[in-house]
């Protein structure tokens, strides 16, 4: 499990990476400019998938009070996109340092609903770096709407490829 899900970790970290430099390259208004997708902005995008990993994160390290950073973040897309690579960063190293049991562990936590859920932490790793590629996808589209033209490729197999990694474990 860990050879598939670590190189993951490291694709979505260099994915978000890839992205967000372009992003960057933007003047900040078009940063903030209204567009439609399902959050009304590249700004307001990139600040759910924060808000999505820091809470995937502090669910996994068991803490009580669940924070969002969209609560408190008052940067500007640099800023952002400085803390959305650090989260990435944290995922990786606790990766590197997980064994199978780690992966195979089943954690309980509590959604946004207060609903009661019990997963392996596998999954929901799955699940986070899935979420991820979804809204890479719209930053794309918000990108296309507002006239860029040079996007950066971030599929996994373009990264499998840079990287020489190979898809099969084995």
């Amino acid at each position: 499990m860990k050879e598939i899900i670590l190189p993951y970790a490291a694709y979505h970290s260099w994915a978000n990476n890839l992205l967000l430099s372009s992003i960057l390259l933007l003047p900040e208004e078009q940063h903030h400019a209204v567009v439609k997708s399902s959050f009304p902005s590249l700004f307001k995008t990139v600040l759910h998938m924060l808000d999505a990993e820091s809470i995937w994160w502090q669910r996994l390290k068991l803490q009580e009070k669940i924070d969002r950073p969209s609560d408190t973040f008052s940067g500007d897309m640099k800023a952002l996109s400085q803390e959305l690579l650090l989260q990435n960063k944290r995922w990786q190293e606790w990766l590197t340092g997980a064994n199978e049991l780690a992966l195979q562990h089943e954690f309980i936590y509590y959604n946004s609903h207060k609903e009661r859920f019990k997963q392996p932490v596998y999954q929901m790793l799955l699940h986070l770096f899935n979420h991820g590629t979804y809204h890479r996808g719209q930053l794309v589209t918000m990108l296309r709407q507002l006239g860029v033209e040079k996007i950066p490729q971030t599929d996994f197999i373009v990264w499998s490829r840079k990287k020489g990694a190979s898809l099969n474990p084995v």
